[in-house]
């Protein structure tokens, strides 16, 4: 129960020392006055680090905020919030602590048109760079494909960007010949994209993979290769769709 009212809020023995009568047989003494001014400063200390407390509560998540550039703080509870989930087959994804804006990152789609994440705002992405010389990126570009089929929607897209320099036919061959059917083709050929990531300490080998939320900012990355139309992954990633509750 909590009572209502400023007196009521003191504890009993700093309520008993600020309201003590003084006897009229207790003359006022340089001692007695010097004692009573200590029990007004205490309780005032003892009331002032009681607010001072409830300050510190307050302050705390703007301080796990800090740094991250505002349109991205929504990123940053989402990266919060799924931190549970990043267990068994996404045991390595590393939810962002500041999570940096990912917006600017540009490709080129099937028709060779200029793209870049901005154009999925309101939706969340999960960006992935491959290549046909990496081996564990063709092991789990068939997930990938499992996955959109599976959450593909107005809310969600696997962006799978190719990074091949070279032949540019390869890829395309080598997509249609695994039977990759779901994922939209995205390219580039000059690698800008993994040398931007990797300016950002975001990529330092292939497969890099980034879960990006409606605003074009980071919420998680992992490096390396995942099995992505496992139940741990959908699970994590129908749980970043999700609004958060406030």
């Amino acid at each position: 129960m909590i009572a209502s009212g400023p007196d009521a809020k003191r504890p009993p023995h700093i309520l008993l020392l600020m309201t003590r009568p003084k006897s009229s047989s207790e003359p006022d003494t340089p001692a007695r006055t010097s004692r009573r001014r200590l029990v007004l400063i205490a309780a005032a200390a003892f009331l002032g680090g009681g607010v001072a407390l409830a300050g510190i509560y307050e302050i705390v998540p703007l301080l796990r905020n800090a740094g991250v550039a505002p349109v991205c703080r929504p990123a940053a509870e989402l990266a919060n919030a799924i931190k549970p989930l990043v267990r068994g087959e996404l045991a390595a994804l590393a939810p962002a602590k500041t999570p940096i804006p990912a917006a600017h990152l540009s490709f080129r789609d099937a028709e060779g048109r200029e793209r870049s994440i901005a154009d999925w705002k309101g939706r969340t992405v999960l960006l992935n760079l491959w290549a046909t010389w990496c081996t564990p990126c063709r092991k789990e570009m068939p997930a990938l494909d499992e996955l959109q089929t599976k959450l593909g929607s107005p809310d969600f897209e696997v962006v799978a960007v190719n990074i091949d320099t070279r032949d540019p036919a390869k890829p395309r061959t080598w997509l249609a010949e695994t039977g990759i059917t779901r994922l939209a083709y995205y390219a580039d050929p000059s690698a800008k994209i993994f040398q931007d990531l990797k300016t950002m300490g975001r990529a330092f080998g292939m497969p890099t993979t980034l879960l990006i939320d409606r605003n074009g900012c980071e919420i998680a990355t992992l490096a390396g290769p995942a099995e992505w139309a496992s139940e741990d992954a959908i699970t994590l990633i129908r749980a970043a769709l999700q609004p958060l509750q406030r």
